[in-house]
């Protein structure tokens, strides 16, 4: 916040004085008493709004967004402990009660001032309101901010439109949910130009495009990628990439993975769980549905109940208690990539005599607060992942990280250069002419990282060693390569399954 915002003259203000200057005593105590609890809830409300631009780049949805106050809790429960999460709810608690009660008794304290001094109160108050009629006429602004104002008005007026767009949300919703172009496909006309290949959905936490455009980040991340090129062309491997852009940003992911899978714009939780109680089919339901795969699903993140799984149409899901990992977390992250793939392989994929695979991966080492990140180590040496233990000693304390905003940035680009090597080393290694690796971002990370980006754009690669699966996709513009350029093609999130769906039917042709 500048000086010049406090040039400003508010309608409210000016009006509100006027009012309590009319009105007799009782009515007075009662009006001013309502208008420092509202001035109050402005207030707290503002701080909250203060707290997801911080994290999400987007103001609290009064209607969508409490349940994320859960995910919050369980956030600082896992990176700073249980006692360090009941001090923050205390802490936020305390507060909000304090700016309630303090900013009520402030405007008693003020309106009895003015009353006692009645004649000059009125007359600063004519004077405002004669300067903020004048100003609004000429349009006087300093430094380019109008000297007249009427922000709080303005903010509720945005937040009763807010709460009124939220209710019809649903609805929305409803509608679009309803269309569905291959419900009505029979199951051997679907997914056809992958049959017998094991296809690979991974999604790499915060992998957005600031990881690429950054000047601060960009060599660092162009380094990893183009080296990854190189030794999947060195292992037979041919790679295409783009953008998508995702409905959230800074967190959220579970929005952004329902959006790729289910081919519908997933921007909040009402859209979410309207979603999970449907029947609408996702890529895992159409996988499942030809009888030609195995659909799994590696979710380390995940250490509760997860019905929505079943949602997504996976025969069987991986959490963290059930990769055979005995290492440590690593701040939020229960299993280190790496981990989670070799785990996938050991599980799964490796077996003889298997039926072709569908798994949806998440790798979730990129997660905030990226500190400690863990480091690759010789594949052989994994185990069960007690050999992590020294590797996160060596690495840094997140809240010393979290004190500066270019080591919060440096670690964010460690750990995305982790999450990348740990894919491009599993598909040299594990890799066959059946493989069919597809490997995005969910949303891009904080404000913190993006500085100030309002993309929500993210990387999205296709890698395959078999020649007729990429030349399925030849007319989709896509960039040669783990990089996508610049002006690559963009889509929506939403857009990419019915496209996906409509490159491996039996309707379009392989081409050259």
């Amino acid at each position: 916040m500048s000086v010049d915002m406090f040039v400003r003259i508010p309608a409210e203000g000016v009006l509100l004085a006027g009012l309590l200057l009319q009105l007799p005593p009782r009515a007075r105590r009662i009006c001013a008493g309502a208008a420092g609890a509202l001035l109050g809830v402005l207030t707290v409300l503002k701080f909250v709004d203060m707290g997801f631009y911080s994290v999400l780049a987007r103001p609290f949805d009064l209607v969508l967004d409490w349940i994320l106050f859960d995910d919050a809790a369980e956030f600082l429960r896992t990176s700073v402990g249980r006692t360090g999460e009941l001090l923050a709810i205390v802490a936020v608690i305390v507060g909000v009660i304090a700016v309630l009660v303090l900013m009520t008794l402030a405007l008693l304290r003020l309106t009895s001032l003015m009353v006692r001094h009645r004649p000059v109160a009125a007359r600063t108050t004519l004077i405002l309101g004669t300067a903020w009629i004048t100003c609004v006429t000429l349009g006087v602004q300093f430094t380019e901010v109008p000297v007249a104002s009427k922000i709080n008005a303005d903010y509720v007026e945005n937040r009763v439109e807010q709460v009124r767009a939220g209710l019809r949300d649903a609805e929305v919703f409803e509608k679009q949910a309803a269309v569905d172009a291959f419900a009505d496909t029979p199951p051997d006309r679907l997914l056809t130009g992958l049959r017998g290949k094991d296809v690979l959905f991974t999604f790499v936490e915060s992998y957005g495009r600031v990881a690429i455009d950054d000047p601060a980040m960009a060599g660092q991340i162009d380094t990893v990628l183009d080296e990854g090129t190189e030794r999947l062309q060195a292992a037979g491997f041919a790679s295409r990439s783009a953008w998508l852009r995702s409905p959230v940003t800074g967190a959220g992911s579970w929005l952004a993975h329902s959006t790729f899978l289910s081919g519908l714009w997933i921007k909040n939780q009402q859209r979410y769980r309207s979603l999970t109680t449907s029947d609408r089919a996702t890529l895992g339901s159409y996988f499942r549905k030809t009888g030609a795969w195995r659909t799994v699903g590696i979710v380390p993140g995940v250490r509760r109940a997860w019905p929505e799984g079943k949602f997504f149409a996976l025969d069987h899901i991986y959490d963290s208690e059930h990769l055979g990992y005995h290492g440590p977390y690593f701040s939020w992250t229960p299993v280190p990539d790496q981990f989670s793939l070799e785990a996938f392989e050991r599980l799964e994929r490796g077996k003889k005599d298997r039926e072709p695979i569908m798994a949806e991966i998440i790798l979730a080492s990129s997660h905030n607060p990226w500190a400690p990140v863990a480091r690759m180590i010789d594949w052989e040496d994994l185990g069960d992942g007690s050999v992590f233990h020294r590797i996160k000693e060596e690495g840094k304390d997140p809240k010393e990280v979290w004190k500066d905003p270019d080591s919060v940035r440096a670690e964010y680009a460690n750990a995305i250069e982790y999450s990348l090597r740990s894919l491009v080393e599993y598909v040299e290694r594990y890799g066959d002419d059946d493989t069919v690796l597809v490997f995005l971002g969910d949303h891009q990370p904080v404000p913190t990282v993006t500085a100030g980006s309002r993309s929500k754009d993210v990387p999205i690669t296709i890698v395959a060693r078999d020649p007729k699966v990429l030349d399925r996709i030849s007319d989709w513009n896509w960039t040669d390569g783990l990089k996508p350029a610049e002006d690559a093609p963009q889509w929506g999130m939403h857009e990419f399954r019915d496209r996906f769906m409509t490159a491996y039917g039996p309707e379009t042709a392989p081409r050259r």
